[in-house]
Protein backbone atom coordinates (compact mmCIF):
# COMPACT_ATOMS: atom_id res chain seq x y z
CA UNK A 1 0.00 0.00 0.00
CA UNK A 2 0.87 3.79 -0.74
CA UNK A 3 1.94 6.24 1.72
CA UNK A 4 -1.01 7.66 4.15
CA UNK A 5 0.50 11.49 4.02
CA UNK A 6 -0.31 14.09 6.45
CA UNK A 7 -1.14 17.54 4.84
CA UNK A 8 -1.67 20.45 7.58
CA UNK A 9 -3.15 23.19 6.62
CA UNK A 10 -0.94 26.04 8.05
CA UNK A 11 -2.23 29.19 5.14
CA UNK A 12 -5.11 30.84 7.39
CA UNK A 13 -4.89 34.32 8.28
CA UNK A 14 -5.70 34.59 12.38
CA UNK A 15 -7.86 37.48 11.51
CA UNK A 16 -9.95 36.70 15.10
CA UNK A 17 -7.02 35.84 16.83
CA UNK A 18 -5.53 39.20 16.24
CA UNK A 19 -1.87 38.16 15.35
CA UNK A 20 0.16 35.43 13.94
CA UNK A 21 -1.07 32.48 15.84
CA UNK A 22 0.22 29.80 14.15
CA UNK A 23 3.84 30.71 15.34
CA UNK A 24 2.42 31.44 18.71
CA UNK A 25 3.70 30.00 21.63
CA UNK A 26 1.40 27.61 23.68
CA UNK A 27 1.01 27.30 27.22
CA UNK A 28 3.97 24.76 27.30
CA UNK A 29 6.49 27.02 25.19
CA UNK A 30 5.85 24.98 21.83
CA UNK A 31 5.06 26.65 18.76
CA UNK A 32 1.28 26.04 17.46
CA UNK A 33 2.00 25.10 14.48
CA UNK A 34 4.90 23.02 15.18
CA UNK A 35 3.18 21.19 18.02
CA UNK A 36 0.41 20.45 14.95
CA UNK A 37 3.11 19.55 12.88
CA UNK A 38 4.90 17.34 14.96
CA UNK A 39 2.05 15.31 15.98
CA UNK A 40 1.11 14.66 12.48
CA UNK A 41 4.62 13.66 12.00
CA UNK A 42 4.27 10.98 14.43
CA UNK A 43 1.38 9.22 13.19
CA UNK A 44 1.62 9.51 9.41
CA UNK A 45 4.48 8.62 6.58
CA UNK A 46 5.02 12.28 5.81
CA UNK A 47 3.64 15.73 6.15
CA UNK A 48 2.91 18.07 3.88
CA UNK A 49 3.13 21.92 5.32
CA UNK A 50 0.52 24.33 3.31
CA UNK A 51 0.91 27.88 3.83
CA UNK A 52 0.23 31.00 2.14
CA UNK A 53 2.33 33.40 0.46
CA UNK A 54 4.74 35.76 2.77
CA UNK A 55 4.80 33.45 5.79
CA UNK A 56 8.53 32.72 5.36
CA UNK A 57 9.29 32.41 9.13
CA UNK A 58 6.22 29.78 9.69
CA UNK A 59 7.45 27.76 6.42
CA UNK A 60 10.87 27.10 7.70
CA UNK A 61 9.77 26.31 11.34
CA UNK A 62 7.55 23.58 9.89
CA UNK A 63 10.51 22.25 7.35
CA UNK A 64 13.03 22.34 10.35
CA UNK A 65 10.33 20.17 12.15
CA UNK A 66 10.51 17.78 9.50
CA UNK A 67 7.11 18.76 6.86
CA UNK A 68 7.38 19.10 3.30
CA UNK A 69 6.77 23.24 2.53
CA UNK A 70 4.80 24.34 -0.07
CA UNK A 71 2.98 27.98 -0.72
CA UNK A 72 -0.76 27.93 -1.77
CA UNK A 73 -0.64 31.35 -4.07
CA UNK A 74 -4.59 30.88 -3.47
CA UNK A 75 -4.94 30.60 0.20
CA UNK A 76 -6.82 33.86 0.42
CA UNK A 77 -9.62 31.84 -1.47
CA UNK A 78 -9.88 29.55 1.46
CA UNK A 79 -9.54 26.17 3.25
CA UNK A 80 -11.03 24.38 0.30
CA UNK A 81 -8.22 25.45 -1.80
CA UNK A 82 -5.46 25.04 0.70
CA UNK A 83 -6.63 21.09 0.88
CA UNK A 84 -7.04 20.51 -2.65
CA UNK A 85 -3.80 22.06 -3.15
CA UNK A 86 -2.38 19.99 -0.98
CA UNK A 87 -4.18 16.70 -2.39
CA UNK A 88 -3.02 17.93 -5.77
CA UNK A 89 0.29 18.48 -5.00
CA UNK A 90 0.64 14.60 -2.94
CA UNK A 91 -1.56 12.83 -5.85
CA UNK A 92 -0.03 9.85 -5.03
CA UNK A 93 -0.71 9.46 -1.88
CA UNK A 94 -2.81 6.04 -0.60
CA UNK A 95 -4.69 8.46 1.38
CA UNK A 96 -4.17 12.14 3.06
CA UNK A 97 -5.02 13.08 7.04
CA UNK A 98 -6.03 16.28 6.63
CA UNK A 99 -4.94 18.64 9.84
CA UNK A 100 -5.37 22.30 10.78
CA UNK A 101 -2.22 23.59 11.93
CA UNK A 102 -4.33 25.50 15.06
CA UNK A 103 -4.77 22.09 16.88
CA UNK A 104 -2.00 20.97 18.50
CA UNK A 105 -3.61 19.09 20.97
CA UNK A 106 -4.26 15.98 19.17
CA UNK A 107 -2.69 13.27 20.34
CA UNK A 108 -0.17 11.49 18.15
CA UNK A 109 -1.90 8.29 19.17
CA UNK A 110 -5.34 9.12 17.89
CA UNK A 111 -3.42 10.92 14.57
CA UNK A 112 -2.37 6.75 14.27
CA UNK A 113 -5.41 5.20 14.66
CA UNK A 114 -7.54 7.74 11.91
CA UNK A 115 -3.95 6.69 9.54
CA UNK A 116 -4.32 3.10 10.29
CA UNK A 117 -8.35 3.05 9.35
CA UNK A 118 -6.97 4.19 5.97
CA UNK A 119 -4.54 1.62 6.09
CA UNK A 120 -6.75 -1.17 7.14
CA UNK A 121 -9.42 0.20 4.20
CA UNK A 122 -11.49 3.18 5.32
CA UNK A 123 -13.08 5.88 2.59
CA UNK A 124 -12.98 8.28 5.25
CA UNK A 125 -12.05 8.31 8.69
CA UNK A 126 -12.38 10.84 11.71
CA UNK A 127 -11.94 10.47 15.46
CA UNK A 128 -14.81 10.87 17.90
CA UNK A 129 -14.77 12.40 21.47
CA UNK A 130 -18.01 11.71 23.68
CA UNK A 131 -19.90 11.19 20.70
CA UNK A 132 -18.58 14.48 18.55
CA UNK A 133 -16.47 13.97 15.32
CA UNK A 134 -12.83 15.35 15.38
CA UNK A 135 -10.03 15.88 13.35
CA UNK A 136 -8.00 15.10 11.50
CA UNK A 137 -10.16 13.48 8.96
CA UNK A 138 -8.66 10.48 7.01
CA UNK A 139 -9.67 10.28 3.16
CA UNK A 140 -8.48 7.21 0.94
CA UNK A 141 -7.31 7.64 -2.26
CA UNK A 142 -10.38 7.05 -3.80
CA UNK A 143 -11.91 10.45 -2.86
CA UNK A 144 -8.59 12.38 -4.85
CA UNK A 145 -10.27 13.59 -7.40
CA UNK A 146 -13.06 15.23 -5.46
CA UNK A 147 -10.82 16.51 -2.79
CA UNK A 148 -8.64 18.05 -5.25
CA UNK A 149 -11.52 20.16 -6.73
CA UNK A 150 -12.62 21.49 -3.51
CA UNK A 151 -12.23 25.79 -3.30
CA UNK A 152 -13.48 27.61 -1.06
CA UNK A 153 -13.40 27.99 2.64
CA UNK A 154 -15.77 25.35 3.75
CA UNK A 155 -12.85 22.72 3.78
CA UNK A 156 -14.13 18.88 2.66
CA UNK A 157 -17.11 19.39 4.69
CA UNK A 158 -19.53 18.76 2.05
CA UNK A 159 -17.55 15.76 1.10
CA UNK A 160 -18.00 14.16 4.16
CA UNK A 161 -21.87 14.69 3.68
CA UNK A 162 -21.78 13.20 0.39
CA UNK A 163 -20.15 9.92 1.62
CA UNK A 164 -21.42 9.96 5.12
CA UNK A 165 -22.26 6.01 4.37
CA UNK A 166 -18.44 5.96 4.26
CA UNK A 167 -17.35 7.71 7.35
CA UNK A 168 -15.91 5.22 9.92
CA UNK A 169 -15.38 7.13 13.56
CA UNK A 170 -13.13 6.21 15.77
CA UNK A 171 -13.95 6.67 19.59
CA UNK A 172 -11.15 7.88 21.26
CA UNK A 173 -9.92 9.66 24.69
CA UNK A 174 -8.92 12.53 23.43
CA UNK A 175 -10.48 15.70 23.45
CA UNK A 176 -7.83 17.69 21.65
CA UNK A 177 -9.33 16.30 18.49
CA UNK A 178 -12.45 19.10 19.54
CA UNK A 179 -9.96 21.86 20.17
CA UNK A 180 -8.86 24.61 18.11
CA UNK A 181 -7.33 27.88 18.64
CA UNK A 182 -9.12 30.84 17.39
CA UNK A 183 -8.80 33.79 20.23
CA UNK A 184 -6.24 33.65 22.76
CA UNK A 185 -8.52 32.69 25.38
CA UNK A 186 -8.25 29.37 23.24
CA UNK A 187 -5.19 28.98 24.67
CA UNK A 188 -6.25 27.93 28.10
CA UNK A 189 -6.90 24.11 28.22
CA UNK A 190 -9.98 25.29 30.18
CA UNK A 191 -11.80 26.54 27.71
CA UNK A 192 -13.48 25.16 24.38
CA UNK A 193 -14.96 21.93 24.87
Amino acid sequence: MGSIIGILLAAGASRRFGADKLTHSLPNGDLMAVRACSNLLAGTDSVLAVVRPGDERLAALLQDEGAEVRVCADAEQGMGASLAFGVRTRSEAAGWLIALADMPWIAPTTIIKVANALRMGATIAAPRWQGRRGHPVGFAHVLGLELAALSGNEGAKALIQAHLRHLHLIDCDDPGVLRDIDRPEDLNPLNKI
